[in-house]
């Protein structure tokens, strides 16, 4: 092995895969971007009711995909699980995934939600909103995330750095809404309202908002909904100072489309071995009882109508969603990182 594949080999936790295992019928093999705690209860669950061995790799996306590709028609790999619609079609197109038409899923999960040519579906749906805190932020000042360009909220946001991917999903999504130029006037005008330059993930943002550092961010709910359901006094005291407005959410055309959501998505690779058993598991995921599974534990929104959400995110109140077909965030996502750039987002 040359240092290369060392190097991407050393950034995984292998679990039960390795270079030898069985080729045999009753195993499906997952490369999987989601912690193992966030997924390997479920994967559990499937060997379990079937008899279908579930190998399970968990390690960073990026790293992943690059793994993907190194190995190329000798992966052992037959699912790739990872966070974020850019992702998926960043895999799709480096060309490690094969398209497959599963109609169970393509009845139970949203046509915006799963890719137009069948090379993913998605799993479980996040939703971005605003978070804002509650004792310095009257929610009458709230509209949309353009409106956070406004003078108003000079050094009163905390956002995430551009490098991230859920941000990069967002100013996609502004893009196919609002055009380049009215998306880069609104970033600059955000970037220009910071209170802090961008540094650490969704969670950071809250307690950055929850200590007075800044007034609102934007952020995945669920990283909201952790810290309510956590057991330690401080994150619970975090999660009382904060509050969720949805945005864009009154009226007709593209300002008011809606709240930005993303997946958590599956698809099948390109050279894997188990096809049906790699079927089984991806029409298990999307079942009721999984789906179930994920929006008690993890706090994401299913993607199966009528399907309950946890009590956390019942908190939050019902939303209109973005109805973009989400492949479109792939799509555009190269020009939302050359608009962030020039606006100076860090």
């Amino acid at each position: 092995m040359n240092l290369i594949n060392k190097l991407i080999f050393s950034t995984f936790t292998v679990g039960f895969l390795c270079a030898n295992v069985a080729q045999a019928a009753d195993v499906v093999n997952v490369y999987s971007a989601r912690k193992e705690a966030l997924i390997k209860p479920l994967l559990d669950e499937f060997s379990a009711s079937t008899g279908i061995e579930v190998n399970l790799v968990t390690g960073n996306a990026d790293a992943l995909l690059k793994r993907l590709q190194v190995e190329g028609s000798a992966t052992e790999a037959d699912i790739f699980i990872t966070s974020d619609v850019a992702r998926l079609h960043r895999a799709k197109e480096a060309g490690v995934l094969k398209a497959v038409a599963l109609p169970v899923l393509e009845a139970s999960i949203p046509q915006a939600l799963r890719d137009s040519e069948h090379y993913w579906y998605g799993l479980t749906l996040r939703a971005r909103p605003i978070i804002y805190a509650k004792d310095r932020v009257d929610v009458g000042q709230l509209t949309t995330y353009e409106a956070l360009a406004q003078a108003q909220w000079q050094g009163r946001i905390c956002l995430r750095s551009s490098q991230n991917v859920y941000n990069q999903s967002l100013v996609a999504a502004a893009i196919h809404a609002l055009g380049d130029e009215t998306t880069q006037s609104w970033i600059e005008g955000m970037v220009n309202n910071l209170a802090k330059s961008p540094s650490g993930g969704d969670t950071d943002q809250l307690k950055a908002v929850a200590a007075g550092v800044c007034d609102v961010t934007i952020a995945n709910t669920y990283y909201l909904a952790r810290l309510i359901n956590s057991s330690k006094p401080e994150d619970q005291a975090v999660a009382n100072k904060l509050a969720v407005f949805w945005p864009n959410q009154k009226g007709e055309g593209a300002a008011n489309r809606g709240a930005h959501v993303n997946v958590s998505g599956a698809a099948f690779t390109k050279y894997g071995k188990h096809y049906n058993e790699a079927q089984a598991l991806l029409e298990y995921l999307a079942s009721a009882p999984a789906q179930a599974w994920y929006a008690k534990i993890n706090n994401e929104y299913p993607v199966v109508d009528g399907v309950e959400v946890s009590q956390a995110l019942k908190g939050f109140g019902d939303y209109k969603m973005d109805p973009i077909d989400l492949e479109i965030l792939g799509l555009n996502n190269r020009q939302a990182i050359k608009l962030m750039d020039r606006a100076g987002w860090k």
